[in-house]
């Protein structure tokens, strides 16, 4: 079995992590003593073994719906979101241009780095003039934060534990924030029944300690239906992109 959450972590939340997967696998009774680290995450996602691993809304609308069970949503207690759901922050720097900027990107198959600057800049009639992909989120603020790329749109809860860990990023200023969407749900492999591996998070995240409380986040798990994914728009792929190597 496969134990997955690769979502939210960096290194200094991941003893919180594997202390929240310890209370996982023990209200559950069973699976694999470690979480998976630094797979790839369409195999690991699509493996018959896997029991948890946690994806973003877009990846589940636009190829994993149908090859997966989805568990449940885990709720952040993101301002103004309903339960289980987020939004994108719109990050800048003080002063930078908003006719034809240049706007940071993690990956085309991000909600809330791609899917949500789509939608942003579409809804605000803003043409940029050039789009950066930087493989993350961490590396789109600091592309922010460098001069290369004026504008981009960060997961709110990644930006959360961004500003929580890295006091360079409060030199940025947060411009706009997206609609509410579904979180990142938690998914298992096809076939399988979730609700045991779904009543063993209930009771972990009740169980947290107010220590990895604080640096995980999670207030409780939340069942949205598969529908309220499928109803969001897949947004078109980047048609322009330049890989951009900042960390």
């Amino acid at each position: 079995m496969i134990a997955h959450l690769p979502m939210y972590e960096r290194a200094e939340t991941k003893p919180a992590h594997d202390r929240y997967w310890s209370l996982i696998r023990a209200a559950f009774g069973t699976g694999p003593a470690v979480l998976t680290r630094n797979s790839d995450l369409w195999e690991t996602w699509r493996h018959p073994d896997l029991l948890l691993s946690q994806t973003c809304g877009l990846p589940y609308r636009a190829h994993l719906h149908g090859e997966v069970t989805l568990i449940g949503t885990p709720d952040y207690g993101v301002p103004d979101c309903p339960p289980g759901h987020y939004r994108s922050v719109i990050i800048a720097r003080p002063g930078a241009r908003m006719t034809q900027p240049s706007a940071a990107f993690n990956e085309p198959t991000s909600q809330s780095g791609w899917a949500a600057l789509h939608g942003f800049l579409t809804d605000q009639q803003i043409n940029p003039a050039h789009l950066v992909e930087t493989g993350s989120h961490a590396a789109s603020a600091m592309a922010v934060l460098s001069g290369q790329a004026d504008i981009a749109a960060i997961d709110a809860v990644t930006w959360r534990i961004l500003t929580q860990w890295d006091m360079r990023l409060a030199d940025l200023n947060v411009i706009a924030q997206t609609p509410p969407v579904p979180g990142l749900p938690y998914i298992m492999a096809a076939g399988r029944d979730p609700d045991p591996i779904r009543q063993a998070i209930i009771h972990a995240i009740e169980k947290l300690s107010d220590g990895d409380r604080g640096h995980l986040h999670l207030t409780g798990l939340v069942m949205i239906p598969a529908t309220d994914y499928l109803a969001i728009p897949v947004p078109p792929l980047p048609h322009e992109s330049r890989r951009n190597a900042v960390g």
